[in-house]
């Protein structure tokens, strides 16, 4: 199951991106994992969850976007919305599609909680 090891990539720069600006919670992360990504989101989302008790993600609520795959169609010369990058074209059948959208696994936004203690440590820095 690759999601255990995304999950703790997405661990890893949320807990880099908390020492680098301070802060000590996550209310809520927002993922992006498009429908071409090759993530299964409800194994993402567990695994997560089994991964942020004592993080600045624990207790933190989740939330998972997960935008259509898109690819371009050689034969039509068109755009066209996939679900899976298995999916021939749905207007001409045709299989050579490139994909142009969905396939992205991406940290949207991160809603925290500053930690006091540390800002006054370094006042000159915001």
């Amino acid at each position: 199951m690759h999601e255990m090891s995304l999950a703790a990539g997405i661990l890893r720069v949320v807990e880099e991106a908390a020492g680098r600006e301070r802060f000590t919670r996550v209310e809520r992360l927002q993922l992006e994992v498009g429908a071409l990504a090759g993530v299964e989101t409800r194994s993402l989302r567990f695994a997560l969850e089994a991964m942020t008790p004592g993080t600045v993600l624990d207790g933190a609520t989740i939330e998972i976007d997960e935008p259509a795959g898109t690819a371009w169609c050689l034969p039509c010369g068109t755009s066209v919305s996939i679900t899976s990058r298995a999916d021939p074209c749905p207007l001409c059948g045709g299989w050579q599609l490139a994909p142009t959208g969905g396939t992205e696994l991406k940290v949207r936004e991160l809603i925290v909680h500053d930690d006091p203690a540390a800002l006054a440590a370094c006042p000159g820095e915001r």
